[in-house]
């Protein structure tokens, strides 16, 4: 009997605003928060605001808008036709006017413009005014406007859209509204609360909508991958460790957020339960569709998962469930008959919610055991340690309280803080240890002092590592493991143990069509110029010269077609026994297969224990982790024997990023 473990539903773009950027206004300036990947700290960045008339406006600042969907829609040719098409149908009437909510680079607005001057607008009062409220994209459609000799042609307000007033910014309600203020949740980006404010305050009476209509769908799958990126409780179980996330009738005191989380889902081995597609309508006619299923891949592209409860619902041929589907002014939330109460959950305060990714690997039984084998090791000589566990591990807390009663753990739980420890006090008993055992302190290493510890010193120093927040982050932001370390060198004893005692990059070359076309530099759009926004958004692909785009966090085997070109190599090493320090590396890759090589993946192998005989790999073949890809600037034709390529790295630990140059030669 098949059981039903989740559902999947309608993928749309994932928001550019998912930076998670905050930011805040002051006269003609505005500030971006920053998080320091090395110390956790927030840095404010100062993004000047030019006036309207200044037609020599200083770029955005580089990188910030490099992880943002923006590249990868715009190198979306479906999509942009069709957006064309549903506005040229939409823009009938010379004296349209025309509002765009979340311009982005002005693309819409652009079309919108365009068709309004082949019915003869520009003569007869239409308009096209164009709302974008983040600053640093407001300033780049400002280039773009101007590349394509638009700037008098659409008004640019650099305000929320619930800001804007008729009478003052627009001259009269707009009779046509375009936006694609859309996510993958489909109402993750504040699109019911906006549009209805722009109906109620911004817009004509019956006026034309892009897009007209979105239509959601469900599909029910069983599938043994979804189930362990939500189901720890089950997993643990079969770990049968003795060590417990979720003890007892506490299964669900530690699971994933109810909601719908986007995913590459065309990946996943599964059963298909039932029947489903996706569509997005732009415009009334049957013609004019978008799906969230693209045959051609695309990363802002993303199917939703919905977990049922626990190991799924069974379900039979021919049987018949019945699937409620409601929303609020934000999110979708699904019921699979009366048992399921996903969508009426509610919590006390010891309750976590981690993402899927990090659920299943605190259920998978290889990486348990090779923490708890590791930690087994250095018990046996340490006697009544003072542990400090310097980042959010749930399960090395519990692991090392409950396997050593006379120590003393102190958790510096700089993400989790207070809900940490309300955890810790609620599992204590169901892992045979007092919590007068453990301490939270919930500080980041720069504010610890030795009253702290009690004045003691640290036996030993552990780390997944793992920092709540950072998992969208590259790979090497978890070396701020390293950082802690160095601040809490002079309370560490002298023969302190210290997991992982080093960090080793790996790369391997590889050729990731799909990918590069994604993130590839950008000319002619619909026919608008947009070279201009190339390095601001990190186009990786066909820039000038020798010009490297950024290096960016993927879960790679995610990244539509990929094969690997060589074998895995290491590049960089990272002591940990020693303080933080600059590091450079270099390797030469020799190809193993012939193809072509966009570029390379990077990711951290962690070695636990000095004498290298445990090893926690991130690399592509685990799912559980994203990698960094580097993107070349030119794709390469490489064949064994024949293609060399050499790879340098640089680790800055003012800055906690790393670098890559690459060079390629040819044998005869």
């Amino acid at each position: 009997m098949p059981s039903c473990c989740c559902l999947l539903g309608l993928g749309f773009p994932s928001p550019p605003s998912a930076l998670r950027i905050l930011r805040r206004r002051m006269a003609s300036r505005a500030f971006q928060l920053r998080l320091n990947p090395l110390t956790g700290d927030s840095e404010w960045l100062v993004v000047e605001e030019e006036e309207e008339e200044d037609h020599h406006p200083t770029p955005p600042p580089k990188q910030l808008l490099a992880t943002t969907s923006y590249l990868d829609m715009l190198n979306d040719s479906a999509r942009n036709r069709a957006y064309r098409r549903a506005i040229e149908a939409a823009v009938t009437d010379p004296s349209s006017r025309v509002l765009d909510i979340g311009a982005g680079t002005g693309l819409l607005s652009m079309m919108a413009a365009r068709a309004l001057a082949a019915v003869g607008g520009e003569t007869r009062g239409g308009s096209v005014s164009a709302c974008e409220s983040y600053l640093p994209m407001g300033k780049l459609m400002r280039r773009v406007l101007r590349a394509n000799g638009m700037e008098n042609r659409v008004k640019v307000f650099h305000k929320r859209s619930d800001e804007l007033k008729v009478g003052d910014d627009l001259d009269s309600p707009a009779d046509i509204l375009v936006s694609e203020i859309l996510d993958s949740e489909l109402l993750g980006e504040g699109l019911i609360p906006t549009l209805q404010q722009a109906y109620d305050m911004l817009l004509a009476k019956n006026p034309k909508i892009v897009p007209y209509r979105a239509t959601t769908y469900g599909q029910l799958v069983e599938s043994t991958f979804l189930w362990k990126l939500h189901d720890l409780h089950n997993n643990e179980a079969n770990a049968a460790d003795g060590v417990w996330l979720t003890p007892g009738e506490m299964e669900r005191i530690v699971s994933v957020k109810p909601q719908q989380h986007a995913m590459q889902c065309g990946y996943f081995n599964w059963i298909l339960l039932g029947q489903s597609s996706t569509q997005l309508l732009l415009d009334g006619r049957d013609n004019q569709v978008v799906r969230g299923r693209n045959a051609d891949w695309c990363d802002h592209w993303k199917q939703c998962v919905w977990f049922m409860q626990g190991k799924g619902i069974p379900a039979t041929e021919d049987q018949v469930l019945s699937l409620r589907a409601r929303h609020n002014q934000t999110s979708i939330s699904y019921q699979l008959n009366i048992n399921d109460e996903a969508c009426d959950r509610s919590f006390k305060g010891d309750h976590l919610t981690l993402l899927p990714e990090r659920i299943a690997l605190y259920g998978d039984k290889d990486w348990r055991s090779a923490l708890i084998n590791t930690i087994k090791n250095a018990l046996t000589v340490k006697s009544s340690p003072t542990c400090v566990v310097a980042d959010d591990s749930l399960f090395l807390a519990l692991l090392i309280s409950s396997m050593s009663p006379t120590s003393k753990v102190i958790a510096m739980y700089p993400g989790l803080r207070d809900k940490g420890a309300a955890y810790l006090r609620s599992v204590a008993d169901a892992n045979n240890f007092s919590i007068d055992q453990i301490q939270v302190i919930g500080k980041r290493a720069s504010s610890i002092t030795a009253d702290d510890l009690k004045h003691k010193k640290v036996n030993l120093l552990v780390g997944e590592p793992f920092y709540l927040g950072s998992e969208g982050m590259l790979p090497w932001q978890n070396l701020r493991f390293w950082s802690v370390r160095t601040l809490l060198d002079s309370m560490l004893s002298e023969d302190a143990f210290i997991m992982p005692c080093k960090g080793i990059l790996k790369l391997c070359a590889m050729s990731l069509p799909d990918l590069w076309r994604s993130r590839s530099s950008l000319k002619d759009v619909e026919g608008f110029d947009h070279s201009v926004v190339n390095e601001t958004l990190g186009a990786c692909g066909y820039l000038p010269g020798d010009q490297q785009g950024p290096c960016l966090p993927y879960y790679v085997w995610q990244c539509g077609y990929t094969k690997k070109l060589s074998k895995v190599y290491s590049l960089m090493d990272f002591n940990f026994s020693e303080p933080i320090h600059s590091c450079f590396g270099k390797t030469k890759i020799e190809f193993s297969h012939d193809g072509t090589c966009h570029g390379f993946a990077v990711w951290i192998d962690w070695v636990l224990d000095e004498r290298k005989s445990v090893v926690l790999t991130t690399g592509p073949d685990n799912r559980y982790w994203k990698q960094g890809v580097q993107l070349f600037s030119k794709p390469v034709e490489v064949n064994p024997g024949k293609s060399v390529m050499h790879v340098e790295a640089s680790f800055d630990p003012s800055t906690g990023e790393i670098t890559f140059s690459s060079s390629s030669t040819t044998c005869s």
